[in-house]
């Protein structure tokens, strides 16, 4: 019988999928490890392990210790599954820039999860580096396994990762591309690859904000690259120890929006759900395609599961907030709403002082009115201020006394473009059918918003 002892025992032997229409234009063979096949859905299950074992190995974790990490989530992952199986404690410190996700699984599995401030320096008390090793000498029996400068971490990749890919592309593989974080991946399977070929290409994928390329072209540490940026997992303001640049060929850089928008790509095109720094892998083989040749056989490393960024990159609003994704047309702009908005509507047979208390209420200028159902006609924060101007008794009439036309209805798809000559100065809102016949309402705020005029 093929039993595993325990979830430990699933960690690695990750499938190798080939690409096709994401890299249909490249001249080669792309092929993606996809790790988020690992049982914290995650490349960094492999180097969680690896880590626990070796501080075990050294008397570092003891029995009924407490295990403490700086973590963006995944490697935290990793840990406390290891920490579940053999009896420890865990207590990880992460930034505010993670999805909320990442915390929420960790608390699941049990963990401790204390969130710091992302815009500070490393050495600062309230970074998350900082935080960590403060808890790493206050909390008894515990240990820190500082996955930037530990090197197990890299360890795991070039006894489980890198074997996996030679065997799995038979040797014949020309490049590797990795986005670049502790480092502990692309130096770990680097070493093991040039070991057996030295002409294979490595190729590293950095974040915009993160100091690693200018440091990989000058050997200059410049803090001066160092900026907030929202791509997650990878790019880093120092330099980790598990770092050996010699084994790394190029560096290139990818930008939040590229990544975010290559990773959606990724989901429906290959249906590879996968996180931030996938897209971002991806991106970096694109920009560097002009190296490549018919001949050459790619392999691209897909670290984690696109579930940890469900509120972020695969959320439309949350993409258009920070203009990632293009508003083109009336659909875009109602996907990108937060939560499923209902219209408001009012009857004809209501007051006009209802109609006004709900345009307070909800910061509204744009209402249709309904009778039995149907939209006849609608009425206007506009239109009401000129009547109950000249006639403030008109507060006590029927919507039906003073209701205006209906918005003009127009094809749930039609183009933004339209829509702006659609929405003037007379007429302030359209509507339109979603193809589950839900009428839905878009003013010219919406308009101006999605535009970001």
């Amino acid at each position: 019988m093929d039993i595993k002892n325990n979830i430990l025992e699933t960690i690695g032997n990750t499938p190798l999928i080939r690409l096709n229409k994401v890299t249909q234009n490249l001249p080669c063979t792309v092929l993606a490890k996809v790790d988020y096949f690992n049982p914290g859905n995650s490349i960094k299950d492999r180097m969680a392990l690896k880590m626990v074992e070796v501080a075990e190995q050294e008397g570092k974790l003891k029995p009924g210790g407490t295990i403490i990490e700086g973590t963006s989530g995944n490697t935290g992952m990793g840990l406390a599954l290891a920490a579940i199986v053999k009896g420890y404690k865990c207590i990880f410190v992460t930034t505010d820039k993670q999805s909320k996700e990442k915390a929420d699984v960790l608390k699941a599995m049990g963990a401790e999860v204390i969130v710091c401030p992302n815009n500070v320096e490393p050495d600062d008390p309230q970074s998350y580096y900082s935080v960590a090793a403060r808890l790493a000498k206050e909390v008894p029996n515990s240990y820190h396994m500082n996955q930037y400068d530990n090197l197990a971490n890299r360890q795991a990749h070039y006894e489980t990762t890198g074997p996996e890919i030679w065997k799995q592309t038979e040797g014949k593989i020309t490049h590797l591309v990795c986005t670049a974080g502790t480092g502990g991946t692309i130096t770990g399977v680097a070493m093991y690859l040039k070991e057996k070929n030295p002409d294979i290409k490595i190729w590293a994928v950095d974040a915009y904000g993160s100091l690693l390329t200018k440091y990989f072209h000058t050997g200059e540490l410049d803090e001066k690259e160092v900026y907030p940026y929202f791509s997650e997992g990878f790019g880093e303001d120092f330099l980790p120890k598990n770092y050996d640049m010699s084994v790394i060929d190029e560096f290139t850089q990818v930008s939040d929006k590229d990544g975010a928008v290559m990773a959606r790509r990724l989901a429906k095109e290959e249906g590879l759900f996968c996180g931030y720094s996938a897209g971002s892998c991806l991106k970096g083989l694109m920009q560097l395609k002009d190296a490549l040749t018919k001949d050459d056989l790619v392999v691209c490393i897909l670290h984690d599961h696109g579930s940890r960024y469900v509120a972020k990159i695969y959320n439309d609003q949350w993409m258009m907030e920070r203009g990632f994704l293009d508003v083109k047309t009336f659909k875009d702009i109602i996907n990108g709403r937060p939560g499923k908005q209902k219209l408001l509507t009012i009857t004809a047979d209501q007051l006009v002082a209802e109609a006004v208390e709900l345009m307070k209420q909800y910061d509204i200028e744009h209402i249709p009115v309904t009778r039995d159902g149907e939209i006849i006609g609608s009425i206007t924060e506009g239109g009401l201020f000129q009547k109950v101007f000249s006639n403030p008794d008109i507060k006590n009439q029927k919507i039906e006394n003073v209701i205006e036309p209906a918005f003009p209805l127009v094809d749930f798809k039609i183009s933004v473009d339209k829509l702006k000559t659609l929405i003037t100065k007379e007429n302030g809102a359209v509507m339109s059918k979603d193809d589950a016949g839900i009428f839905h309402i878009v003013t010219k705020y919406d308009v101006i918003q999605a535009l970001g005029v």
